[in-house]
């Protein structure tokens, strides 16, 4: 016996962008909420954002256009990852994971004083922390 179930839609690839894509753009969003808060915080206790090359603080907008203009970019990646790899939600942790390690290199080679660099590695595992998760549950789906 055999039986069909008329409810079953096939989904196009416009609606598995739309299922990654909205709620990513939200992973994004938080993230860079979430960075910006942790900046003006760290700020706030007296840590000095200033980046000794050029003498310029840091600006909190910053902080909030670069996080979420990397996350989009980082939904582009997962957006090509999800079309060409057998194992999407895998492949994009460790390739997610290592691009934030190697975003995690700059600080340092600033000659920014102790509390910058740790700041400015905080706020990129604070982004990964927050998008990556959100990224690797919508391509397992």
């Amino acid at each position: 016996m055999t039986s069909t179930d008329p409810t079953v839609k096939l989904s196009t690839h416009s609606q598995q962008r739309g299922r990654l894509f909205l709620p990513g753009l939200a992973a994004a969003a938080a993230a860079a909420v979430a960075v910006t808060a942790f900046a003006a915080i760290a700020v706030a206790v007296g840590v000095d954002l200033e980046l000794p090359d050029g003498g310029e603080s840091i600006p909190l907008l910053g902080f909030t256009q670069l996080t979420f203009t990397f996350s989009v970019v980082g939904i582009i990646i997962a957006l090509a990852i999800r079309r060409w790899a057998s194992q999407p939600a895998r492949i994009w942790v460790r390739t997610a994971v290592a691009l934030t390690a190697l975003s995690l290199v700059p600080p340092f080679l600033v000659d920014a004083n102790l509390a910058t660099v740790c700041t400015l590695v905080l706020a990129h595992l604070i982004a990964a922390a927050v998008v990556i998760p959100v990224i690797a549950r919508r391509l397992a789906i």
